[in-house]
């Protein structure tokens, strides 16, 4: 009888999976877009997603990483590029601003910047968690590795990592030699980005390096009120690093960053005509007319961080890692998009963060893990206005403005640790957890003011009658944030694995919360304290993730693939949001933050690369084919909102007085299309005295919801995107040229966008005008919930970009 290995078994079971999937769904590490580090020719990338290094075929998580090399070769320019090729994420600018981040992964994230709304996904930067999104859309120059950590990261990465990480790695100095680097690109739009690294080492122990970009290009449109550009770019950047000692014994790290973006306000695109004004849809989707120009559009990020490690014995290494970081934001965000203040918010948003973390790594050959200790005091704090058109006797109110100044302190230490047993050379255990104590403390002040902005944002505002908010509050928030898996290695070549973890996203403080909107729950007239401090407060979220995983190199590496499944459980889901009201016979927007959801996510994540072919052309080329899909089943299994005048099927029902009602059926999770894919062709020879590569990657992602309420307006529609690359590289890899294009059809995309029109309640549907004698309200379509002219305000993704890229190195 013929006996079969079980690796030959799983050879044979694995290539039937992967072939099966490779031409619909293949994705390779070439150059046209960054591509998956587990796409690469060398699978034996290293990373760190346990907290300590490790090959990514034998780590169990799902994890996408790109490298460096493959981002520069892609063009890829920050980091939202790497959306397009990972699956079952969205990584995007937000709304009105050029270098704010919203982050989801598997239906988990936060869209919201305001201080008082914690991010779903953790963003880390050489380690450092970056607290706040704002100046969190980093450029990427002088990167390592950028590593994407899907599902719950609580054990090891903490608080607000719920959906999953994000790592950005930057290089370590070369020890031996001294370097220096040049690259360039130039392009459509007048783009033209600069970047020059150096390093010098000044003894054996001891050396110096540096980076500062200038990236830079005109804007895809124009603001017709202003006559700035619109969507243009202007950075200045840089970091610098000392590094003393060795990995061997003791090194020392000490690194700086500084980034200033100049960049004009991003301006919208109206997709109606101004119910008031009736001014039209303008043709051109990158073009805005907003009015509002103050505070001057102005992003100034920096921060410092120590690294310290210390090879205890042959198996230990203490590690410590201090940082302290600081941002600044000013932007006017026109919402309305219209030269007269109807919906204007301008804004300064400033943060500040130290934090502190210990780590003791063990690497023994039956037992690999790390302990750890972590502290981050942060403060955020928010000003905004919103300039409100008004109109009418009762209300002919010139500049009519809600005021809100928040500011949020955090608090924050936890005790974790990770531990992995190897029982025998082919299964494992893994267990670990974190104890978090999250204290917050919120203030929210609000007032109405006359004659435009707050003085402290450029405006001569004069307030209006008493505070309508005047919050102080703080509580603490403590959670144990459990994980554990088990691993099952048939051979080198094959990872099995299952995993089940917890995440944990901190309460707050709604910091766009009314006192004067607070219920009087027990209906004496009077609001108390303790109910505008229930009005004010939200819990937790939280998320229980199963996940089955199969990672696999086949062939001698010509194959390689990822496979999960996933499951989560999502319980107190916040839901935080902003409406139009009338309080007390005056037009403002009132907070409307709840733990009011409770959802479901399932899906599947694949990611494979192929070398089709090898030396069939021409002696040395290659050809790869490489792919990602990611599906997820993301819906609401209740969503409790206050309805009144209506049943829980949206019918009017004018004498129901207000009740909770379940909506789910009628809410959708937001930034999170059910299908996510990607595949690129890669073809590589050698050209005279170099290597040239030339390749191609489609991308598509089904139907997104911008909110949890659907809109016929925002909402994306699936669609594609075509880029393509054309990279020479010499032999010696000293030089490069390339030439990139993205977004091949000039394809039309909303990313984000805002909505302020009356709704059905219950369904989230547009109603129509209600007050036709109205002189204001009476126009013939939707009404507006916020202002007059009704706001329905889009911002799209970067149209259709060629330009060239240029390398050097010395």
């Amino acid at each position: 009888m013929m006996k079969v290995s079980t690796r030959a078994l799983f050879n044979l079971g694995a290539a039937a999976i992967a072939l099966t999937a490779t031409p619909a769904f293949a994705q390779e590490a070439a150059p046209s877009a960054p591509q998956a580090e587990s796409a690469a020719n060398d699978f034996d990338i290293v990373v760190t997603a346990r907290r300590r290094e490790e090959n990514l075929l034998d780590v169990p998580v799902a994890i996408t990483a790109y490298s460096g090399d493959a981002l520069a070769r892609s063009g890829a320019l920050d980091l939202t590029a790497i959306s397009d090729t990972t699956p079952n994420v969205t990584f995007e600018t937000s709304r009105g601003t050029n270098s704010t981040l919203t982050a989801f992964i598997r239906g988990v994230g936060q869209q919201d910047p305001v201080a008082g709304f914690e991010a779903g996904v953790g963003l880390y930067l050489d380690d450092v968690y970056l607290n706040r999104p704002q100046a969190a859309v980093l450029d990427i120059y002088d990167v390592e590795r950028i590593e994407v950590l899907r599902g719950p990261q609580g054990t090891l990465y903490g608080r607000n990592t719920i959906g999953g990480a994000i790592k950005y790695v930057t290089k370590n100095l070369n020890p031996d030699d001294a370097e220096l680097s040049l690259r360039a690109n130039v392009g459509e739009y007048n783009q033209l980005d600069v970047v020059a690294t150096g390093s010098l080492p000044l003894n054996d122990d001891l050396r110096i390096g540096a980076s500062i970009a200038r990236l830079g290009r005109d804007g895809f449109g124009k603001n017709l009120t202003t006559g700035q550009e619109n969507y243009n770019k202007d950075i200045w950047a840089a970091r610098a690093t000392v590094e003393a000692g060795s990995h061997d014994t003791v090194f020392f790290r000490l690194s700086g960053d500084y980034t200033h973006d100049t960049s004009n306000p991003r301006g919208g695109h109206r997709l109606i005509p101004g119910l008031l004004s009736g001014a039209p849809v303008l043709s051109d989707v990158y073009d805005s007319r907003g009015g509002l120009v103050t505070p001057h559009q102005d992003v100034k990020s920096y921060g410092v961080a120590g690294r310290l490690e210390w090879a205890a014995t042959d198996n230990l290494t203490l590690k410590n890692i201090l940082s302290w970081r600081k941002d600044r934001s000013a932007t006017p965000i026109d919402f309305d998009a219209l030269p007269a203040a109807d919906v204007d918010v301008p804004a300064i948003y400033r943060n500040r963060q130290w934090s502190e973390e210990f780590q003791a790594v063990y690497e023994g050959d039956k037992i690999q893990g790390v302990v750890g200790a972590y502290y981050l005091d942060a403060r955020a704090s928010n000003i905004f206005d919103v300039i409100l058109g008004t109109t009418g006797a009762a209300l002919n109110l010139p500049g009519f403005t809600a005021s809100t100044f928040g500011d949020v302190r955090t608090k924050t230490w936890a005790v974790f640790g990770d531990v992995t047993y190897n029982i025998t050379d082919q299964f494992a255990v893994s267990v670990g957890g974190r104890y978090t104590s999250d204290k917050r403390h919120g203030v929210v002040i609000r007032k109405n003011l006359l004659g435009g902005a707050s003085p402290a944002l450029g405006g001569a505002g004069v307030q209006l009658g008493a505070l309508t908010s005047n919050f102080d509050g703080q509580k603490t928030f403590k959670e144990f944030t459990p994980r554990a898996s088990i691993t099952f290695k048939p051979s080198e070549d094959h990872t099995l694995y299952a995993s089940y973890a917890k995440g944990f996203k901190g309460g707050g403080f709604d910091p766009r919360g009314l006192s004067t909107a607070a219920p009087d729950l027990d209906g004496n007239g009077v609001r108390s304290p303790a109910e505008i401090f229930d009005y004010f407060l939200f819990d937790p979220e939280k998320v229980d993730s199963y996940e089955i995983g199969y990672k696999a190199s086949l062939f001698d590496n010509r194959l390689r693939f990822a496979l999960a499944g996933f499951y989560a459980d999502y319980k107190d889901v916040q839901v935080p949001g902003s409406a139009g009201a009338v309080i007390n016979g005056v037009p403002t927007f009132v907070g409307v933050t709840t733990n009011a959801g409770k959802a479901t996510m399932k899906g599947i994540e694949f990611e494979t690369q192929a070398t089709l072919a090898r030396d069939f052309a021409a002696s040395g080329d290659r050809l790869n084919l490489s792919g990602t899909l990611g599906y997820i089943d993301a819906q609401y299994d209740r969503f409790v909102t206050n309805v009144g005048g209506f049943d829980a099927n949206g019918n009017p029902a004018p004498t129901q007085r207000a009740q909770p009602v379940d909506v789910a059926k009628f809410r959708r999770i937001q930034n999170t299309p059910k299908w996510t894919t990607s595949g690129t062709l890669d073809y590589a020879t050698p050209i005279g005295s170099g290597l040239i590569s030339a390749s191609t990657t489609v991308s598509w992602k089904s139907k997104t919801f911008q909110f949890e309420t659907p809109s016929p307006y925002l909402d994306q529609p699936g669609y594609a995107l075509w880029d393509a690359s054309l990279v020479w590289t010499s032999e010696n890899q000293r030089y490069t040229i390339g030439l990139h294009a993205k977004n091949i059809t000039n394809k039309h995309y909303i990313v984000s966008g805002y909505q302020f029109l009356t709704v059905n309640p219950v369904t989230g549907v547009p109603v129509r005008s209600v007050t036709p004698t109205s002189p204001v309200f009476g126009q013939p379509g939707v009404a507006p919930s916020l202002g007059l002219e009704g706001v329905v305000t889009t911002y799209y993704g970067n149209p259709r970009q060629i330009f060239a890229s240029f390398g050097v190195k010395f």
